[in-house]
């Protein structure tokens, strides 16, 4: 290897920027009639732009990665097993399940990744969520469907203060609270990044916010999108005998409709 290309590498060790990818899971829609299928994706991405872009950079890694679907009793089932490959090469494009709603009601997709970057070496911790609602018609979709503010334990996890599907559309609050190991994160910057838009450098108040004493954070979409929700957290303290640090990431993508049927 030149002395380029090392130089290169070892730029981006020191400058922090070579970190782990984000991952998010989304679903095709955010209501579905009961019987039908919801198509789950398990993408990989945002490592540009400081962890607050939308764009892929491949599949994650299924070996170190969970995939769950929480129903609306709040009994979980693993759905990892029915991913497949949606690229053709191995780090390109992502992994997909289809998922039958039976009853009606909230579903919690979650997945969770713990894996040492050994380049780094940092061990990266992270969480990703997103909900969907099942309903009877399409027509009358109830908005009591609960379960949306159910913490699930991940180490890094953003949790919805306001119901992420039924109401959702442009002009609807978007309220998340951040917990680090179960207790409320404050000062932390939480990103509101819609799908196809480059934030601007260093903190975009546009699309961006703080945490206050709660850990909580509030953005209004204005527009019908997709929208990932990001956090990030270091504890540089955090060693093990093979990385120096450990580095949490979670995700929460809410699907923003342009048109709300609960809304009227």
């Amino acid at each position: 290897m030149s002395k380029a290309i090392w130089g290169l590498l070892a730029g981006l060790l020191i400058n922090g920027t070579a970190r782990a990818h984000d991952t998010w899971v989304q679903t095709n829609n955010n209501i579905v009639r009961v019987g039908d299928a919801a198509y789950i994706a398990l993408l990989l991405g945002n490592h540009g732009n400081d962890h607050r872009d939308f764009k892929m950079a491949g599949k994650p890694d299924l070996e170190a990665s969970t995939l769950e679907i929480v129903l609306p009793g709040g009994r979980r089932l693993d759905v990892k097993t029915g991913l497949t490959d949606q690229g053709y090469a191995p780090n390109e494009g992502y992994w997909s399940t289809r998922f039958v709603a039976t009853e009606p009601g909230l579903y919690m997709v979650s997945s969770t990744s713990d894996k040492v970057v050994s380049y780094a070496p940092v061990r990266s911790i992270k969480s990703a969520k997103t909900c969907f609602v099942a309903s009877k018609s399409l027509d009358d979709v109830p908005r009591d469907n609960v379960g949306f503010d159910r913490p699930l334990g991940h180490p890094l996890e953003l949790v919805p203060t306001t119901h992420p599907v039924t109401p959702m559309g442009p002009g609807v609050p978007l309220g998340v609270r951040l917990l680090f190991r179960d207790k409320p994160l404050a000062g932390a910057r939480v990103s509101f990044v819609p799908r196809g838009t480059t934030l601007a450098e260093g903190f975009d108040p546009k699309f961006e916010r703080t945490t206050d004493e709660q850990g909580e954070a509030r953005f209004t979409p204005n527009d019908g999108n997709y929208y990932l929700v990001v956090a990030h957290h270091e504890q540089p303290d955090e060693r093990g005998s093979n990385y120096e640090r450990t580095k949490y990431s979670a995700t929460l993508v809410v699907l923003v409709p342009q048109h709300c049927p609960c809304c009227e």
